[in-house]
């Protein structure tokens, strides 16, 4: 964690910003903005688009080399540049080595050293929004950051058997036996997606970590007709955070978790780390569901 400065308990204020793909529904910055001035802090949200400014995925690095200069003190970072952002990093914690993704890169002097609280925020929504479902099999959709971090969530709340689906299948066995080395005794196997309909079936749960089900990327991320109890569904997709997958997921009768709890929990952890500054979970959570609704 950022270390308090007497210069912080002056009230000095924040600059932050979130580099991405087709963040402009983003609830990111005004979470961080309403929580700030709860404690009575000046903090200013950023995004940077790469999409509106015509940017490849690798100019994240040039961008968080450059933020510094003017005057931020740390950036979110969000598909798809979590994995692209991590060469470009003078440090990494324990976590975001592990996982091999970065969301949160905090500004320590000459340093940016880059954090992952997407995990954790995962793993908290998930035993607070599903806290009795069955997790021995569980069916991953997506091998990127997003996906990274679901998935040392799900080993770390006991999945057992998990099957990771992605149209790049070396990434996905990239990962795969990556958690194999982290989590000895598990099952993780990857599979392209034309075999997801063999994986699902005897599951107990999928989550969908891509950004099929976004604003910009509107639809299903796999047939309908997959979805049926006692399946439990989980997206991370939380703009919309009512999804077409967890629409059609509660139709068939499925439990379903949205993405919104997760947008909160590792927004809660990333504002701790960038400011310095102890926010409230649940008056965060309060933020997030009155900016959704409206």
């Amino acid at each position: 964690m950022r270390a308090t400065t007497e210069t912080d308990r002056q009230g000095r204020s924040f600059l932050v910003g979130l580099i991405g793909s087709g963040i402009g529904p983003s609830l990111t910055p005004p979470m961080h903005e309403r929580e700030a001035d709860r404690l009575g802090r000046r903090l200013v949200y950023r995004t940077i688009d790469i999409d509106v400014w015509g940017l490849p995925p690798e100019s994240v690095g040039e961008l968080v080399r450059s933020a510094p200069r003017y005057g931020f003190d740390g950036l979110n970072i969000t598909h798809p540049c979590k994995q692209a952002v991590l060469p470009h990093l003078d440090g990494l914690t324990p976590d975001a080595a592990a996982l091999g993704a970065v969301n949160t890169v905090v500004f320590e002097g000459d340093s940016a050293i880059g954090h992952n609280t997407d995990w954790s925020g995962f793993l908290e929504a998930f035993e607070i929004g599903l806290p009795d479902a069955a997790r021995e099999r569980v069916v991953l959709l997506g091998a990127g950051g997003a996906g990274a971090a679901v998935a040392h969530a799900l080993l770390t709340s006991g999945t057992g058997d998990l099957v990771i689906v992605d149209p790049e299948v070396d990434r996905a066995d990239a990962l795969a036996r990556a958690l194999i080395a982290r989590f000895p005794g598990r099952s993780c196997r990857a599979a392209p997606p034309g075999d997801v309909a063999a994986h699902v079936s005897p599951a107990d749960g999928l989550v969908n970590a891509t950004p099929i089900g976004m604003a910009h990327h509107p639809g299903l991320p796999l047939p309908a007709a997959l979805l049926r109890p006692p399946l439990w569904v989980a997206d991370i997709v939380y703009r919309p955070l009512r999804t077409a997958l967890l629409d059609e997921a509660e139709r068939r009768g499925c439990a379903t978790l949205s993405g919104g709890g997760m947008a909160v929990f590792q927004a809660v952890r990333a504002f701790e780390l960038i400011t310095g500054l102890a926010p409230d979970r649940d008056r965060m959570r309060a933020h997030f569901a009155d900016l959704a609704a409206n």
